[in-house]
């Protein structure tokens, strides 16, 4: 079966970067488009990051555009989130997910990680 699976998260001070990992198992995943998406206690989920199959196009949400950088290896069937200038505002558990369509919309995903939690500090 399709597996997602995150890592890379902790807890940092503001200021600091961490970066996600996100390993897949169980589809092409050269076939896949893959976000990153957010939710924090109390928030609806949002949308972060989407990268398309073959890695050429990016989006980005205005929150964290020029401090995020989403990336993937098709060989090692992983997308990465490189966090920088991180602020408080950006603690939340961060999920990837894979979908057959380059897009920001989280319906449109159809396979889901268990997510990583991200704290940062002030």
């Amino acid at each position: 079966q399709v597996q997602l699976v995150e890592s890379g998260g902790g807890l940092v001070q503001a200021g600091g970067s961490l970066r996600l990992s996100c390993a897949a198992s169980g589809l092409t995943f050269r076939d896949y488009a893959m976000g990153w998406f957010r939710q924090a206690p109390g928030k609806e989920r949002e949308f972060v990051a989407a990268i398309n199959w073959g890695g050429g196009s990016t989006s980005y949400a205005d929150s964290v555009k020029g401090r995020f950088t989403i990336s993937r290896d098709n060989a090692k069937n992983t997308v990465y989130l490189q966090m920088n200038s991180l602020k408080p505002e950006d603690t939340a558990v961060y999920y990837c997910a894979a979908s057959r369509v380059y897009t920001i919309t989280g319906e449109m995903y159809l396979y889901w990680g268990q997510g990583t939690q991200v704290t940062v500090s002030s």
